[in-house]
């Protein structure tokens, strides 16, 4: 090996022999070094003025002084990802969003469709009031969506994905049976709405997708059928219809207008059918809601 020039013995030619690797030797390439310098992967005072790029912070106060650079998270994303692998990163301290800017960055360049999950608990974050912050989460959606503009703003032809969706962990939207045993009757007068108060259509929604097991970032539409609203998840995977109220005199219009919508998508597979159980005005308008929907082969019709 020496004599081939294979063995490095020192600038002096005194020191402890070492073997030499050539880029010929090493095929799939290089091994990445186990220590990254800044000049290679950034610092945080670099990492700050991104943040401060990105974000329009209402005072110094709520500016995070020792942000992750973005460099250094695109070479963790060089190592561990391919641009064609659909791979899912994961964050669990999101802090000011540098993994999911870095995600929009990687993908900008090589043209790659990795997605991205942040969590970050809703820490309190004091002297952002001015900008309607509460909490570090809100720093969080501010840099995805400066990150998004950036992006779209420096190249005109980017198609990328560099939107997202925001969820908050909370209880069921679904009112369980817990009744007073000493009031029955008020009980079941209570539940007649099986909906909590103070919830959204897109709150209940969306248990449904994961009660379902749909992915939640699954294309959503919104089209007004007979006067009410219906979601279609997933190319008519699901179609909802969450309106407080559906006559009888509804049901055959709103049935035969979800199925044409279903038919007009070309939905590939089953599709389940949701409406709120309290809408119905009798089991007249519910029985013929779901007969004209089987006659269509919309056979999964469930109430909440």
């Amino acid at each position: 090996m020496d004599r081939d020039g294979r063995i490095w013995w020192g600038a002096d030619g005194g020191n402890m022999p070492r073997l030499k690797r050539f880029l010929s030797d090493v095929k799939a390439g290089r091994v990445p070094q186990t220590l990254w310098t800044y000049d290679e992967v950034g610092h945080t005072q670099e990492a700050k003025k991104e943040l401060i790029a990105t974000v329009n912070f209402p005072n110094s106060d709520v500016v995070f002084d020792t942000p992750k650079p973005t460099r250094l998270l695109r070479r963790i994303l060089q190592l561990a990802t391919s641009p064609d692998g659909n791979d899912l990163v994961l964050d669990f301290f999101a802090g000011t969003g540098s993994t999911m800017d870095a995600v929009y960055q990687q993908n900008a360049e090589d043209g790659g469709k990795r997605r991205c999950i942040l969590v970050q608990l809703p820490e309190p974050l004091a002297g952002g009031e001015v900008a309607g912050w509460t909490s570090i989460a809100d720093i969080t959606r501010a840099r995805l969506v400066g990150a998004g503009k950036r992006h779209r703003a420096a190249d005109p032809m980017f198609s990328g994905d560099v939107g997202f969706r925001t969820f908050k962990l909370d209880t069921s939207n679904i009112r369980a049976w817990n009744p007073n045993v000493s009031d029955l009757a008020g009980s079941l007068l209570a539940n007649l709405e099986h909906i909590e108060d103070g919830r959204s259509e897109s709150d209940v929604l969306y248990e449904i997708l994961i009660k379902l097991g749909l992915d939640l970032c699954v294309p959503a539409d919104l089209r007004e059928i007979a006067g009410k609203p219906v979601h279609s998840i997933g190319g008519g995977t699901l179609m909802a219809c969450l309106h407080e109220h559906i006559s009888v005199t509804d049901a055959e219009p709103l049935a035969l207008g979800i199925a044409a919508w279903r038919e007009e998508q070309a939905t590939a597979g089953a599709t389940t059918a949701v409406f709120r159980d309290s809408a119905f005005e009798n089991d007249v308008a519910k029985s013929n809601l779901a007969a004209i929907l089987e006659q269509h082969g919309i056979k999964q019709v469930r109430s909440l």
